[in-house]
């Protein structure tokens, strides 16, 4: 486990990075929310409450996130034909373009960034990161606990 200073120093790259993630995905036309939104639907149609766990919100901050993306043609709701009460979103042909550029944009931006390690520590950068991906989803069961 890492000492408390590497913990601080990571917490805080963390942070600085989401940062240069944010500015790229708004170079691409979309905010932080509506990324992490579209990249949640892209795993397939879900109701609001599951999104608002993922994504760490309120419902009410889900329903006006949303109202947003439906506006823009992002993401569409549709009624359950069995219980007229419950919303599915699912992610539009306009909202995988959008997730896709986002993607591009965020991609591009940290191979910016990385360009300024030597490649090993590059690819053991790209590695951590997704590995901290892995953790994210295993915590929100959404990936095996054990390697295969």
């Amino acid at each position: 486990m890492a000492d408390d200073e590497q913990m601080t120093c990571a917490a805080r790259a963390a942070a600085r990075l989401a940062r240069q993630v944010e500015m790229s995905l708004a170079d691409a036309g979309l905010t932080m929310p509506q990324y992490r939104l579209l990249a949640h639907l892209s795993r397939g149609s879900s109701w609001p409450s599951p999104v608002a766990k993922q994504l760490g919100t309120s419902l009410p901050s889900v329903t006006a996130l949303v109202d947003g993306a439906v506006a823009k043609g992002l993401v569409e709701r549709r009624t359950d034909d069995d219980d007229r009460r419950r919303v599915f979103l699912s992610v539009t042909d306009l909202g995988r373009e959008a997730l896709a550029a986002g993607d591009r944009a965020a991609g591009e931006r940290l191979s910016q960034l990385a360009s300024f390690l030597d490649p090993d520590d590059a690819e053991r950068a790209f590695a951590g990161l997704e590995l901290w991906g892995l953790a994210l989803d295993r915590e929100a069961g959404r990936a095996p606990t054990t390697s295969a």
